[in-house]
């Protein structure tokens, strides 16, 4: 069976961004001067989002990507700035992300960066630390994934990176109807995509725009 390596839940606003310069990154601020709050709103409100701590939330469109989030995902890649706003050699291995003891992701998850270090485990997510090209980090990702897909969570600079080695297979976008201006972008238009995948374009009635790609 094909092991599929799938974009998910990506979040950009009108103008193709989704996150702000790498150099804005701080503890306080994991996506610089692009507010998060203003991308992942859609996701947030939903019923099946993973971090909601109430009763609720809506259904509909929005609610069902939210559910696929982990559907037959075996194993997730990442590149070290999703990780956390450290740069070059570890100064503090007591980080151990952004997402506490408990970590949405309940795979093995593999942080691309030039400096390893030890893994470790967080409940049932285990954050290995990986240096090599893409090809070769989807390789190691597939053989954990037990068979299943292997999600590309991000950030930019790492989705980029897979789609210009033409590594991904499928792709859901969500398109936020705000304009951020600078910072790490995407794309300019998804058009750009239509050489070598499908597109759908959904909108949902929350205001954002669902884009779905799949390779030809």
């Amino acid at each position: 069976m094909t092991q599929l390596l799938r974009v998910q839940n990506f979040n950009v606003s009108s103008d193709g961004i989704g996150a702000g310069a790498s150099e804005d990154q701080s503890l306080t601020n994991p996506f610089g001067h692009a507010d998060a709050g203003r991308l992942f709103t859609w996701a947030g409100a939903t019923a099946s989002w993973p971090m909601r701590t109430d009763p609720g939330g809506s259904r509909g469109l929005d609610d069902y990507f939210t559910r696929d989030f982990a559907r037959n995902i075996g194993a997730e890649i990442m590149g070290r700035n999703k990780f956390g706003p450290q740069r070059g050699p570890w100064q503090d291995h007591e980080w151990r992300g952004w997402w506490g003891d408990e970590p949405p992701f309940r795979t093995p998850v593999f942080v691309m960066t030039h400096h390893k270090r030890p893994s470790f485990t967080l409940s049932d997510t285990t954050f290995h630390f990986v240096d090599g090209d893409p090809a070769t980090v989807l390789e190691q990702a597939r053989g954990a994934a037990q068979g299943k897909d292997v999600r590309l969570g991000g950030g930019v600079t790492t989705v980029r990176q897979f789609l210009d080695a033409d590594l991904v297979d499928t792709m859901h976008v969500v398109v936020s109807p705000v304009k951020l201006g600078s910072g790490l972008r995407l794309w300019e238009s998804p058009d750009e995509l239509r050489d070598r995948f499908h597109l759908e374009v959904v909108p949902s009635p929350s205001g954002v725009t669902h884009h779905l790609f799949w390779r030809k």
